[in-house]
């Protein structure tokens, strides 16, 4: 059994980052994976680095264990061949405003219709029913709207987007909980549904987990913002030589690194007797501590630090990720050969499970590569399946 959703089918309508990475999640985990794309491909095809055009770095990150198949689904022909093959589907997921799915014919209505039991996710900007319910949206204004770039202003003093993809990250892996939620929840009723998972609301659900703080209460028991992380003193600290992360956080932290750093003098001083209280003075507790980590070299506070409870480890640099030990020993990084595009590294799926363990069981896909394979699953013959390419409503790879 190839992971714990082996046997689920998924029909997947999703582009970038978002949706692409959430169907590979489902996907890693044994989920059956059919990818449709419009004629031009998913346009991370061409963002990247490439030995051949529409192979880009970025879509291969994001599109393993799927295949590819083209339909033109403004074409009546196209839209009538995507609701056939969902009828033998568990889940569709798509990534675009709802306004367009009901305009194409393909709400969630029109695919119940085809499968009473099917599971609907649509994933986007803004829940529908909002006041942005009709805009579009991409990982920078939803790190805008939902005060993720705020946050950086408040410590950096401009508002800055985090050089990652975060929301589109994160709403992705909403998708993978919402999805395997509703997969449990026909197993045990047999009953299908509708899901949405918009990137705003389920960002503010992240952001602010940590940073409602004050305004958890109302009236206000004090601001938003979470005080240890608004310091712009949290950073990795500078040694000797280089740079180091540590955290003394908890009390017991806190008395080991006084101690073995040779600053038991902290330990007596009102400011940071508790956790609390140096979270109160959270600016001087990062001082003091980042005037300990400048006396050694990193190495040698990695050797006093590193068989203590205290969280202290490297700073990687993106490259460095790739040679990282302990990634090298749990054989995290995999190289393959790709029938077209040579020898390729990827991630490993990060979580493991005993009994269905994950897998690499389709490289990423050409355009089109399975094209005619999924339409005759479907039921179309060689014939139907040439006439759909002669109208343009499908395409295969060359």
């Amino acid at each position: 059994m190839a992971g714990p959703l082996a046997g689920v089918r998924i029909l997947e309508m999703t582009a970038v980052v978002l949706g692409p990475w959430a169907c590979q999640i489902l996907a890693d985990m044994g989920a059956e994976v059919i990818k449709v794309e419009p004629p031009r491909g998913d346009s991370n095809r061409s963002l990247g680095a490439y030995r051949n055009p529409g192979m880009a770095a970025l879509y291969l990150t994001c599109n393993r264990n799927k295949r590819s198949i083209v339909l033109d689904l403004k074409q009546p022909e196209a839209r009538a061949a995507v609701l056939r093959i969902a009828g033998s589907c568990d889940v569709v997921i798509h990534n675009n405003r709802p306004q367009v799915m009901d305009k194409l014919g393909l709400a969630y209505s029109d695919f119940k219709a085809a499968n009473p039991q099917i599971i609907y996710c649509g994933t986007y900007g803004y829940g529908r029913n909002g006041p942005y319910g009709s805009r579009g949206a991409l990982d920078d204004s939803i790190q805008a709207v939902s005060g993720i770039a705020m946050l950086n202003e408040m410590v950096l003093g401009e508002p800055r987007y985090l050089p990652t993809v975060v929301a589109d990250k994160t709403t992705a892996m909403a998708v993978v909980q919402a999805v395997t939620a509703a997969l449990y929840c026909r197993e045990r009723t047999g009953q299908g549904q509708e899901i949405e998972v918009p990137m705003f609301e389920t960002m503010v659900y992240f952001v602010m987990a940590e940073h409602l703080w004050g305004m958890s209460f109302e009236p206000p028991l004090g601001t938003a913002g979470y005080t240890r992380l608004m310091s712009h003193h949290r950073k990795p600290y500078r040694t000797k030589d280089g740079y180091i992360a540590i955290l003394p956080y908890l009390d017991s932290h806190w008395e080991t690194f006084c101690k073995l750093s040779g600053r038991t003098d902290l330990l007596a001083d009102a400011r940071f007797r508790t956790l609390s209280d140096r979270v109160t003075n959270i600016d001087d507790t990062y001082s003091e501590t980042a005037k300990t980590m400048a006396t050694r070299t990193t190495q040698e506070w990695l050797d006093l630090f590193g068989e203590t409870s205290v969280p202290t480890i490297v700073v990687n640099s993106l490259e460095g990720l790739v040679h990282d030990p302990h990634l090298e020993a749990v054989g995290f990084w995999q190289e393959v050969e790709h029938p077209t595009e040579g020898r390729l590294r990827m991630t490993r799926f990060p979580m493991t499970f005993s009994a269905t363990p994950t897998d690499v069981r389709r490289l990423q896909p050409r355009l089109g590569e399975h094209s005619a394979e999924v339409l005759r699953e479907a039921g179309y013959s060689d014939a139907e399946i040439n006439l759909l390419v002669s109208k343009g409503a499908a395409a295969r790879a060359d």
